[in-house]
């Protein structure tokens, strides 16, 4: 009786899935939910866009308003699993375009990934005098071609049978050579976004906000702001 006392006093508290070495793993995830295009792998996007042969191609001015401001069509995840969010303006050019396919290209698998392009190849004309030149002589000739970029405009989408964890990284590596800030996001993480705004907006206790600072001309600020910070409320640069 006293050994038996002294082995229930020494012996640790072990279940019995632990003596055996049982495992309890979560099920893994199921992709019933996803659908895949017609063509998985990123296309081949036109260096110069597409005109006919009687028209001579136009110029254009800088149009900076094009990138300046916020998105507001193509601000989200239309397969809501995984993308490339531009977090202030730019503009892409062809080789933009071709670091991101053929790093995508690289990496993905092409029986269980996809990718998708969600902005258009290079439209807007940019032109360019020689280095030297007098001036005077009329509009320089057309160098290239960019894509105006908004804040947070979706630039490119993945998803499949696949996790954020495993596309993360060469998602943050096309992120890292893009002209602009721009971040790797999933559906979750833009929830997430938009959930903490709007508490922060509910719950904030100081009621001089940038908003309510410029809506009331507190200090005479309106006299120091362009129309764009009176129009965005000073959240956009």
């Amino acid at each position: 009786m006293n050994s038996q006392k002294f082995l229930s006093l020494r012996a640790p508290a072990v279940s019995f899935l632990q003596i055996c070495g049982f495992k309890n793993f979560k099920p893994p995830p199921k992709y019933d939910h996803v659908e895949f295009p017609e063509r998985p792998r990123l296309k081949y996007l036109d260096r110069v866009p597409v005109i006919p042969a009687n028209v001579r191609p136009p110029k254009m001015q800088k149009r900076l308003r094009y990138m300046r401001g916020p998105e507001d069509v193509h601000n989200f995840l239309m397969h809501k699993q995984f993308g490339i969010i531009a977090l202030s303006g730019g503009r892409l050019k062809y080789n933009h375009f071709e670091v991101i396919r053929l790093a995508i290209g690289r990496f993905m698998d092409n029986d269980r990934m996809f990718a998708v392009w969600r902005v258009d190849s290079p439209w807007q004309p940019v032109t360019k005098r020689g280095q030297g030149m007098r001036l005077g002589g009329g509009k320089g000739a057309i160098d290239h071609y960019v894509t105006p970029i908004k804040a947070g405009r979706v630039i490119v989408e993945m998803g499949g049978k696949c996790e954020f964890k495993e596309v993360e990284p060469c998602l943050q590596k096309i992120c890292n050579k893009l002209p602009f800030k721009a971040m790797a996001v999933s559906q979750e993480i833009l929830d997430q976004q938009k959930r903490q705004e709007e508490f922060e907006e509910a719950n904030n206790q100081n009621p001089y906000t940038m908003k309510y600072l410029i809506q009331n001309n507190m200090g005479g600020c309106n006299r120091w702001l362009s129309p764009f910070d009176l129009r965005n409320l000073g959240k956009y640069v």
